[in-house]
């Protein structure tokens, strides 16, 4: 067993391939066939799984972990989550590149820098990455994780500048988190993303 200090989600498991106990898996690395890379990967409960072979299939891949040579070993591992340690990342990453693991407990600011809350988690529903926020009486809020809507992140001193007009948590003229509504407003999947990279995803 492995308990890691710091995991970051690479993978989950899907359904069974075949009969000799292939997983498809849905990767959340930019090159799929680079979740072998990273030596073994750990479930929550601390099981480690090593990649015997991984090849393309469609949006997925399809695995082969060592120790499951049939469908049922196979089909019990259905939904389980993989992650690594961060550490085991590369520190440097490109101008404007992050981690969602890097991003999540980050401070947000807003205009006139008042904290309204902090990045509870980085969804992407297919459109690009968004990032949710919680705050004291703020329920999740998502902000589309954008150069206009987030002009600046500010990773050393981990928090995060909003701009609560272009995020869809104010009208014109309005600041503040009194003004901030439950769910995004304006938000345009056309614009240019900014990040972050799914996490192992700049290699």
């Amino acid at each position: 067993m492995v308990k890691l200090q710091n995991p970051v989600l690479m993978a989950v498991i899907g359904a069974a391939h075949g009969i000799r106990g292939e997983l498809r898996v849905k990767t959340f690395t930019a090159d799929p066939l680079a979740l072998g890379d990273y030596g073994p990967l750990s479930a929550r409960d601390g099981r480690v799984f090593e990649i015997a072979g991984i090849r393309p299939q469609g949006n997925v891949v399809v695995v082969r972990f060592e120790g499951v040579g049939d469908r049922n070993r196979a089909e019990a591992l259905t939904g389980t989550e993989l992650f690594i340690d961060r550490s085991a990342l590369p520190g440097e990453l490109e101008e404007e590149e992050f981690y969602h693991a890097d991003l999540v407990g980050m401070a947000v600011l807003d205009q006139s820098g008042a904290e309204i809350g902090k990045v509870s988690a980085v969804q992407n529903y297919g459109a690009g990455d968004i990032l949710e926020i919680k705050g004291p009486g703020l329920d999740a809020v998502l902000v589309p994780f954008t150069k206009a809507a987030v002009p600046a992140v500010d990773v050393a001193l981990r928090r995060i500048r909003v701009d609560t007009t272009a995020a869809g948590l104010a009208e014109d003229g309005e600041e503040g988190p009194e003004h901030i509504s439950a769910a995004p407003v304006g938000f345009d999947p056309k614009r240019r993303p900014r990040g972050p990279r799914e996490a192992g995803g700049n290699h």
